[in-house]
C-alpha cells in the first residue's frame, strides 16, 4: 500500500470515529437544528422536495441542498437522529480529504496528513461534522473552488478551473450567493496581489454556464413558483438584510471572530500563533511569504475580515477558512513531533470526552431538546386536545411528537409578530394562538419555560390548570375541557 493510500484510510478512520461517534444519541437541539430537521421532514412527507416549508408554510431561510441531504437520509435510515447528523459527518470526512489533496499538491504527504488530523480535531471543525447544519457541507464546495482555482492558476491543465464554477453553484444551493462571493473575492485578491491579471481570460469564463445551469436547478422553479415573495425574503431577509441588521446585537463587536479563532481552532491554535508570535518578535523582521503561503494568508485573512465587516455574525460563517489554517499550522509543526502527538492525544480524548460527559447528557437532561417533552405529548396528547406553549419556541417538540404546537402571545402582539418578508419578523413562522381565545371547552396542554413563568403568572394562570410534567426548562400543565 503506498502512503498516500495509507494516510487517506488513516483520515478516513479518524474522521469517521469523530463525527459518527454517538450520533445516534444526540438529539437534535434548538433552535438551529431543529429548523432544518422540521424542514425536511415536512418536505418528504409532503412529496415537495423543492419548495422548503416549516409548518406548512413555505420558508426561505435557505435553498434546498441540505435538505435533500436530509431527505436522502431520512429515506435511507428513517427519521432518527442519526439520519440527521449523518451527511454532516460524511462532508466531515470529504472535507478532510480535500485538505489531504492540495496540502499534498502543495507540499508533501506528511503535511497533507498532519493537515487534516490537525482539521479533525480542531473544535469546530467537528462541532460542524456532527451538528445538524450546512457548515460541513458548505465547507467541502467552498472550499474546492479555491483549491481547483489555485491548482488550475499553477498548473498547465486549465480546463480546471470549469471545477470552480460548479462547485460554486453547489456552494450557492448550500447557502446562497455568499457561495460564489466570497470564494470570487479570495480569487480577486490573490490575482491582484500576484498583479497576474493576463490569466483572468484563462480562467474559462463560458464556466460560468456550468455555474448558471447549476443554480437554476433550484432558484428558477422557486421564482416560478413563489415570485416576489422568494426574491424578498430570501435575499432581501436572509442574505441582505443579515449583512447588514445584526441579527444578535450583542455579538456585533469588533474583536468577535478574533477570540472565536481560538475556540473553534482550539487546541492547535494555542500550540501554533503563539510560538508563531513570539518568533516573529524575537526574528524583529517580517517573514516572506511565497505564492503558496501568499495564496493560504489571503483565503484565510479575507474570510474572517470580511464576516468580522457583516452585521450578523455567527460563530460557524469563518469555518471555510481552517483548511489553509490547518495546513499552515501542520508546516509550522511539521518537525515538532512531541507537540503535536500530545496535542493529537488530548485533542481526541477531549472530544470523545466532551461527547459523553458534555453533548449527550447536556442535550438529554438540560433543555437544549424538546425530545423529552415530545415524548410526554406523544403519550398523553390525544385527537382534539390542543397544545399551547409559553416558552421560547422549540421546534423540536414539534419534530419529534408530529404534533401542531402553537404560540401563546397577546393578539397585539401576533399582528405585530407576523412575517412580512422585509424585516427579521420573516423568520416568526411558527404558528401562534392568541391567549384571549384559548378554549374552554377542549383539553389544553400548556408548556411554560422557566423564563416565562411571569407571563403564565400575571396572564394565564387559574386554579383550573394542573402541573403533570417537570422538565429542566420548563413545566407542562393542563387544563380539562368543560
Amino acid at each position: 500500500m503506498d502512503q498516500d493510500k495509507r494516510n487517506l484510510i488513516i483520515l478516513t478512520l479518524l474522521g469517521a470515529a469523530l463525527f459518527l461517534l454517538a450520533n445516534g444519541h444526540i438529539p437534535v437541539t434548538d433552535p438551529v437544528e431543529s429548523n432544518y430537521t422540521q424542514t425536511a421532514k415536512e418536505m418528504l412527507f409532503s412529496g415537495d422536495y423543492m419548495s422548503p416549508r416549516i409548518f406548512g408554510n413555505y420558508w426561505y431561510d435557505k435553498p434546498a441542498f441540505f435538505y435533500w441531504e436530509l431527505i436522502a437520509a431520512f429515506k435511507v435510515f428513517g427519521v432518527t437522529d442519526f439520519a440527521a447528523r449523518f451527511f454532516s459527518s460524511v462532508f466531515g470526512v470529504i472535507g478532510l480529504w480535500l485538505t489531504y489533496f492540495f496540502a499534498r499538491r502543495l507540499y508533501d504527504a506528511r503535511t497533507a496528513l498532519l493537515s487534516g488530523i490537525i482539521l479533525a480535531t480542531s473544535l469546530g471543525y467537528w462541532v460542524v461534522s456532527k451538528a445538524v447544519i450546512t457548515d460541513a457541507t458548505l465547507f467541502v464546495f467552498f472550499d474546492a473552488v479555491l483549491v481547483f482555482f489555485y491548482i488550475a492558476y499553477t498548473g498547465k491543465n486549465k480546463n480546471l478551473y470549469y471545477l470552480c464554477y460548479f462547485f460554486a453553484g453547489l456552494a450557492v444551493l448550500t447557502k446562497g450567493p455568499i457561495g460564489i462571493l466570497l470564494p470570487g473575492l479570495v480569487v480577486t485578491l490573490f490575482i491582484c496581489a500576484q498583479r497576474d491579471f493576463a490569466e483572468i481570460p484563462r480562467m474559462k469564463p463560458l464556466g460560468f454556464v456550468i455555474f448558471f445551469a447549476v443554480v437554476a436547478a433550484w432558484y428558477v422553479p422557486m421564482y416560478f413558483a413563489h415570485g416576489s415573495e422568494f426574491v424578498d425574503t430570501f435575499l432581501g431577509v436572509h442574505n441582505v438584510l443579515r449583512a447588514t441588521v445584526s441579527e444578535h446585537p450583542m455579538w456585533d463587536v469588533w474583536w468577535y471572530y478574533s477570540v472565536l479563532f481560538f475556540i473553534i481552532f482550539f487546541p492547535w491554535a494555542f500550540v501554533t500563533l503563539p510560538p508563531a508570535v513570539c518568533r516573529l518578535v524575537r526574528e524583529r523582521r517580517w517573514p516572506r511569504f511565497d505564492q503558496k503561503e501568499t495564496f493560504l494568508m489571503i483565503w484565510a485573512l479575507t474570510i474572517n475580515v470580511f464576516y468580522q465587516m457583516m452585521a450578523t455574525k455567527y460563530t460557524t460563517y469563518t469555518l471555510p477558512a481552517l483548511l489553509p489554517i490547518a495546513i499552515m499550522s501542520a508546516r509550522f509543526l511539521r518537525d515538532k513531533e512531541k507537540v503535536v502527538r500530545r496535542t493529537l492525544i488530548f485533542a481526541v480524548a477531549l472530544l470523545v470526552l466532551v461527547t459523553f460527559l458534555g453533548l449527550i447528557p447536556v442535550i438529554n437532561h438540560k433543555g437544549s431538546s424538546g425530545k423529552d417533552v415530545a415524548a410526554f405529548l406523544t403519550e398523553n396528547v390525544r385527537p382534539g386536545d390542543l397544545v399551547l406553549s409559553c416558552d421560547d419556541y422549540k421546534v423540536s417538540r414539534v419534530y419529534y411528537s408530529g404534533l401542531d404546537i402553537y404560540q401563546v402571545s397577546d393578539k397585539k402582539e401576533i399582528e405585530a409578530a407576523r412575517p412580512d418578508g422585509k424585516t427579521w419578523n420573516s423568520k416568526n413562522v411558527w404558528p401562534y394562538w392568541a391567549r384571549e381565545d384559548i378554549p374552554r371547552d377542549r383539553t389544553v396542554y400548556l408548556i411554560v419555560g422557566r423564563k416565562w413563568n411571569w407571563y403564565f403568572d400575571n396572564k394565564i394562570k387559574t386554579e383550573e390548570w394542573t402541573e403533570v410534567a417537570t422538565f429542566a426548562k420548563c413545566r407542562v400543565f393542563r387544563r380539562d375541557g368543560k
